[in-house]
């Protein structure tokens, strides 16, 4: 005999409470000034989103600054937003929180549609991290425009103007950071966290990660890491606000050197891209 859960009670209750609310919701028409609501798995893309959308879209964001995409669970209140959502426009490269949560989230609204932003894009195997490649991006806000535009035809000029201008934008930000980063022998870095394969590949750079498979390095891990440190003389040491920096300052502390923490998740996007580069430069340039 099938015996329920409390979990599983609690999230059909859920699922039911949602489903009521969607069709509530939906028996009035959509009005002229009424915004095209898109939900987010992560902070960058809320950036995307504002920057085709404009005024006619609003945006949130399920897994929010600081929080661990890997780990994180939505709240009551982001479970409402859901089943309010008219798109869940999601990153799409196995982010754990999307293979978790896709399909129960669809569960609650049935007719959000759903805008993969991997669309495209030639995955590495082992990093979900798409959007921090510029060149990534870029192909992340046409599936955007092109999802956004099948849902709010009457629109569709007004998004392809944002998205080529935001575009051009991720271009200068590509080529800035080419100029950058070229002309450095030492193109070896540690980080923590192994988030940065896509920005590795297409600046030629090396990340050196000290998390190995989603956990702790062990001793053996640690000290084959200050190893390579010392061979390559390398004296920073990467960390990001969403993971734990124990580990990593024993390492700079043993090669004489400091954490530097990079965010691979900042709402600000191009800001926050630039920002790595240079902080990668300086470090590089050592």
């Amino acid at each position: 005999m099938c015996r329920l859960t409390s979990n599983t009670i609690k999230w059909s209750s859920l699922i039911i409470y949602f489903l009521l609310l969607t069709v509530i919701s939906n028996c009035g028409d959509r009005g002229d000034d009424i915004k095209v609501n898109i939900v987010v798995t992560i902070p960058p893309q809320a950036e995307f989103v504002r920057a085709v959308g404009g005024d006619k879209v609003s945006v949130s964001v399920l897994v929010p600054p600081g929080a661990n995409p890997h780990t994180y669970e939505p709240t009551p209140a982001q479970l409402k937003s859901i089943s309010e959502a008219d798109i869940y426009y999601i990153v799409g490269s196995g982010i754990e929180f999307e293979l978790t949560w896709v399909k129960k989230l669809k569960g609650i609204n049935h007719d959000m549609v759903v805008i993969d932003g991997s669309e495209g894009i030639e995955l590495i195997d082992g990093d979900p991290h798409i959007w921090l490649s510029p060149k990534n991006a870029i192909i992340m806000v046409n599936n955007l425009c092109e999802g956004l535009i099948k849902i709010d035809p009457d629109n569709s000029k007004y998004y392809e103007v944002n998205k080529d201008r935001y575009i051009e934008r991720l271009r200068n930000l590509d080529n800035e950071i080419m100029e950058k980063l070229s002309g450095i022998n030492n193109r070896r870095f540690i980080v923590y966290h192994p988030s940065w394969a896509y920005f590795c590949h297409d600046y030629n750079l090396t990340q050196i990660p000290i998390e190995q498979e989603g956990k702790d390095p062990t001793a053996q891990t640690i000290e084959e890491v200050i190893k390579e440190a010392r061979s390559f003389g390398i004296d920073v040491v990467f960390v990001s606000p969403q993971h734990s920096t124990r580990s990593a300052e024993v390492i700079a502390d043993e090669i004489g050197g400091e954490t530097v923490p990079i965010n691979p998740l900042s709402e600000n996007y191009i800001e926050n891209i630039k920002n790595v580069a240079d902080k990668l430069a300086e470090a590089l340039k050592r």
